[in-house]
């Protein structure tokens, strides 16, 4: 995840095993398979082949991308278990956050009650996605793939460190644009997870310049799975002709004189991370026309992409603790969901895990009980959707 100023802590529990091959990847005949083609960009809309708007409601389940190399919940539920109570809430997509280092032939996952999930026995991490994206599919649900960073111990600035080097970023996504090529479930790949710091914007700069980079990696996707959305985050500062400060991830302003122009169009989905105070203080929370001060923030950093029908928005990153209408932090949150209303924007919310923990999740900390505040304030955003199993049964009857 994140932060401006802070950092997730995630709960590890030992648990070794043993695993198989990396490739081989291939996806299972579901119902998924229904799902009406690829989907592409029109103007600021998300559009299926036949040109019909995609309707998803979206949430991040997160922790693969930590030493743990596998979904956190795991330890408490079924992966099926948790899937359908993600399906009955009307969730049809999952932001799916990685690391480079899951795929290392050392990294093995921990943290799983095999009791309660025996098919993940064995299993390496890819091998974990991979089920996720089975299982998943056969539920009707999409999935957008996020390189959340490179090594599991934390976030980085740049989308490459010494460690993970700019040439492993791109091989590592061609790898998994063509072990989901025929699988019609994976529909994305949100490049780099909250560039900030050195990252900068028009400057370039080769070493630093996070449009050029984004460019270069979704060439390199396309050039083997042409039919995947790119999602491409904003940076916090350093954008050529203007300064400003945001959230990691979420200035997006250089797209107006700089955009991201790839081989293949009609791919590219501009996504900005939003916090509120439970993550970090920042001056407009200050303002003393709060929230009034909001929306127009929120139009200069990244809305203007949407409105201005330069390319769609997907919010990939908001969330907080509070959602009532006293405190700051609730009314941050309720705000950013009616612009996002307002605006017809799409969205990712973080998180579905509770052990997030500036921001907490749409389960309770036991893990099994729903967040019905949260997700009261979020039925003003949700579409109406029709999963992929019950278009199946309505074509057969």
């Amino acid at each position: 995840m994140k932060r401006k100023s802070m950092k997730k802590s995630f709960l590890v529990i030992a648990s070794l095993v043993m695993g198989f091959t990396l490739y081989g990847y291939a996806p299972a005949s579901t119902d998924a398979a229904s799902v009406k083609g690829y989907y592409h960009t029109q103007g600021n809309k998300i559009v299926d082949e036949s040109g019909k708007e995609a309707a998803f409601n979206g949430l991040n389940w997160f922790g693969l991308e930590t030493p743990n190399y596998t979904l956190h919940g795991l330890w408490s539920r079924s992966m099926d278990d948790m899937l359908d109570q993600v399906k009955k809430e009307g969730y049809n997509l999952i932001r799916l956050p990685y690391s480079n280092q899951l795929f290392d032939a050392s990294s093995r996952p921990d943290s799983i009650d095999y009791h309660k999930n025996p098919d993940l026995v064995g299993l390496t991490p890819i091998q974990i996605m991979d089920k996720l994206v089975e299982k998943a599919g056969q539920r009707g649900i999409q999935i957008i793939l996020d390189r959340h960073r490179p090594g599991s111990g934390g976030q980085s600035e740049l989308w490459y460190t010494s460690q993970y080097p700019e040439s492993r970023w791109i091989s590592d996504w061609k790898m998994l644009a063509e072990r989901y090529k025929n699988s019609p479930t994976v529909i994305g790949a949100d490049l780099h997870n909250e560039p900030h710091g050195q990252a900068s914007w028009g400057t370039g700069n080769l070493s630093t310049d996070w449009r050029l980079a984004a460019q270069r990696a979704g060439n390199a996707i396309l050039s083997v799975n042409p039919n995947w959305l790119i999602l491409v985050e904003g940076v916090d500062h350093n954008v050529q002709g203007n300064n400003s400060q945001y959230w990691w991830g979420g200035n997006l302003t250089g797209v107006a004189n700089y955009p991201v122009v790839l081989d293949v169009p009609n791919r590219v989905v501009y996504s900005p991370h939003d916090y509120g105070p439970g993550v970090s203080s920042q001056p407009w929370f200050n303002d003393p026309t709060f929230p009034s001060n909001l929306p127009a923030i929120w139009d200069q950093t990244w809305g203007y992409i949407s409105k201005q029908n330069i390319a769609p928005v997907l919010v990939g990153e908001f969330g907080g603790r509070n959602v009532d209408l006293s405190t700051t932090e609730g009314k941050w949150q309720n705000t950013l969901v009616d612009y996002i209303r307002a605006n017809n924007l799409y969205f990712t919310y973080w998180s579905l895990n509770p052990n997030s923990g500036d921001t907490g999740g749409l389960l309770l900390d036991d893990w099994v009980t729903w967040n019905r505040p949260k997700q009261d304030m979020l039925s003003r955003i949700m579409k109406p959707v029709i999963f992929a199993a019950e278009q199946a049964k309505a074509a057969a009857e």
